[in-house]
């Protein structure tokens, strides 16, 4: 298998961190890494249970990221180390555990087949969502359908964060001008890989404690309409 890093920004995780990492590391693969990308929002032992864990295991590594500007610029700046540090597929899922490990193995072996992104997506055939208020899943499902009628996109979901990258893709974009700080920056990658060779893949997502702002849903109609005109400073040379 191919050198691949998991990128996955993490705060106040202390109760699940630990199982979490085990659980990566129990997956049969010699060349599979994981990167947290920590920033001062963490105000628990999440951090020094990722430092002891990178202490024990050279396949962990911590990122303190403090310039970070919320978890969507944590992603960006884990995609930046995964692509220095020589990763040649790039996963990337949340670290709140939200995303389930063991089903990390379907997305490496879609790269291996020779795509260029996978996509997680809880909508299609076998995909599903727990423990998340229906408001919740009205705005993801009802997000996905306005993103594809606006943007001609033709996924199932177009909201989530579990998703995997040849390291060539990330390396054509320009990761300083994402428009999104937030839940809208899952649809613009999507949008922004549409001509290259994807796929999605079933997954089963765990809602957890956190809410959606009205700010987010706002933000996210904004950058929308947007979305178009600013793909041509992403893929300028860098």
């Amino acid at each position: 298998m191919k050198k691949t890093i998991i990128v996955m920004p993490v705060a106040n995780e202390e109760d699940t961190m630990q199982g979490i990492l085990d659980e990566i590391l129990s997956l049969p693969y010699d060349n599979l890494y994981i990167y947290p990308v920590i920033d001062n929002f963490s105000k628990d032992r999440t951090e020094e249970i990722i430092q002891t864990a990178a202490s024990a295991n050279e396949k962990v590594k911590l990122i303190f990221y403090k310039e970070s500007r919320g978890v969507i610029s944590c992603y960006l700046e884990g995609f930046r180390q995964a692509l220095k540090d020589g990763a040649e597929f790039i996963i990337e899922m949340d670290g709140g555990g939200s995303h389930l490990p063991k089903e990390i193995p379907q997305f490496i072996e879609k790269l291996e087949e020779g795509y260029d992104c996978v996509w997680g997506s809880r909508f299609m055939k076998n995909g599903n969502v727990s423990n998340l208020p229906f408001y919740r899943r009205i705005l993801s499902s009802g997000g996905t359908i306005l993103a594809n009628l606006v943007l001609g996109t033709r996924l199932a979901d177009m909201t989530s964060g579990f998703e995997a990258f040849r390291r060539d893709i990330l390396e054509r974009m320009n990761l300083d001008n994402f428009l999104s700080t937030g839940h809208m920056y899952q649809t613009e990658m999507r949008y922004y890989c549409r001509n290259f060779h994807t796929i999605e893949v079933p997954i089963h997502y765990i809602g957890g404690s956190s809410s959606l702002k009205f700010k987010s849903v706002t933000e996210a109609l904004h950058i929308l309409f947007q979305l178009k005109k600013q793909e041509k400073k992403i893929f300028e040379e860098n």
